[in-house]
């Protein structure tokens, strides 16, 4: 997948296959061992090798503006008042990044500064959303089980402070991958931006990277997940009180659509690792899951344009916002409608109690 900072994860510094071997829609060559297997899909046309990179920039232009509308929305409409508001700020600036990022995927760049800068936001966008859609669970788990209890731990500058914390494990998560991006050259004597790992540690480094992309998005954030959810909608059962479902509502849309975009994700990573400990080592197996792994990573980033779109259908106070925003600077219904004042359209819509509705 040209732009994907990714390696040959098992059948790396193998036999190539040659052009007199026989073909069908792939090339194959196996050992006595079955380790040895490589890919070679047929040449592409022009039109074919141009769909990728029209979808980049698609959801490139998707996402620059519709993360910049919301980031907008929220520091001038709703401001940063809690800590879920901060926790979407946080999102979305980690969408935005990711967006960014995307005309370099779109084109190849031969050129190691954008390696490695693709290679890092990558990595920055995965480490950094999973954690704080994490954080937006434990949010409102606390807000909605532990809504008492939890009210002074639920403030605007623990928020900021757990959220500078987050941005610093992120960029510590992903600095290995950038330190070891570099270009390489494929069979086709193409360069390609991937991880150039030491020779005799190259193994403890392939396994260091999925395993820390595993161990935060499938194995501990994840189930944080699932536990508030259930826990939350337990309670919501029991209580039937509007305000607390309009209070969970977003956000569990938010978590929902991250879930499926990136946990396809995870699962092929999981996929690859077992194939580093020979497990699934099959050419069948290997092919099938490089691609899987181009599938998912597609999935993967087009969810930085998604929770806009979430926040525009879903968030009502987002929508009232927007509305206010664009009667302000368009004149689209100052005559039809009195002014509104920021301080009516919030407070209207939220209050002092923890399990206000947020959006």
């Amino acid at each position: 997948m040209q732009g994907r900072p990714q390696e040959n994860r098992i059948f790396q510094n193998m036999p190539l296959v040659t052009d007199n071997m026989n073909m069908s829609d792939y090339e194959y060559y196996y050992d006595s061992n079955f380790t040895t297997c490589e890919q070679k899909p047929f040449p592409q046309t022009s039109d074919e090798s141009m769909v990728l990179p029209v979808l980049y920039y698609m959801l490139f232009s998707l996402g620059l503006l519709g993360n910049v509308t919301v980031l907008w929305i929220l520091l001038h409409y709703i401001r940063l008042k809690s800590m879920t508001d901060v926790c979407l700020l946080n999102l979305v600036m980690s969408d935005l990044i990711l967006a960014v990022s995307l005309p370099l995927w779109a084109y190849n760049y031969p050129n190691l500064v954008s390696c490695k800068l693709m290679t890092g936001i990558y990595q920055l966008g995965f480490y950094s959303g999973t954690l704080f859609v994490t954080l937006m669970s434990v949010d409102r788990y606390l807000a909605i089980v532990h809504a008492v209890a939890a009210m002074r731990a639920r403030t605007l500058r623990y928020g900021i402070t757990v959220s500078v914390a987050i941005w610093v494990i992120a960029v510590v998560m992903a600095t290995p991958q950038v330190i070891f991006a570099n270009f390489q050259r494929d069979e086709n004597n193409n360069l390609q931006c991937q991880p150039l790992y030491p020779q005799e540690s190259q193994q403890n480094w392939k396994l260091q990277r999925n395993f820390s992309e595993n161990t935060v998005g499938l194995f501990v954030c994840l189930p944080i997940m699932i536990f508030c959810y259930v826990k939350i909608l337990l309670v919501l059962s029991k209580a039937r009180n509007s305000k607390k479902s309009k209070a969970v509502k977003l956000i569990l849309t938010v978590v929902s659509v991250f879930v499926l975009c990136w946990v396809p994700y995870n699962l092929t990573v999981f996929l690859q690792t077992l194939q580093l400990f020979e497990i699934l080592d099959n050419c069948k197996a290997f092919l099938t899951i490089s691609s899987a792994m181009g599938v998912a990573e597609i999935i993967a980033l087009s969810h930085c344009c998604l929770n806009p779109i979430i926040y525009a259908f879903v968030g009502e106070k987002f929508r009232k916002s927007l509305n206010k925003a664009l009667a302000r600077y368009f004149c689209c219904s100052s005559q039809s409608r009195g002014p509104l004042s920021h301080r009516d359209t919030t407070d209207k819509e939220t209050s002092n109690t923890p399990v206000r509705s947020d959006y």
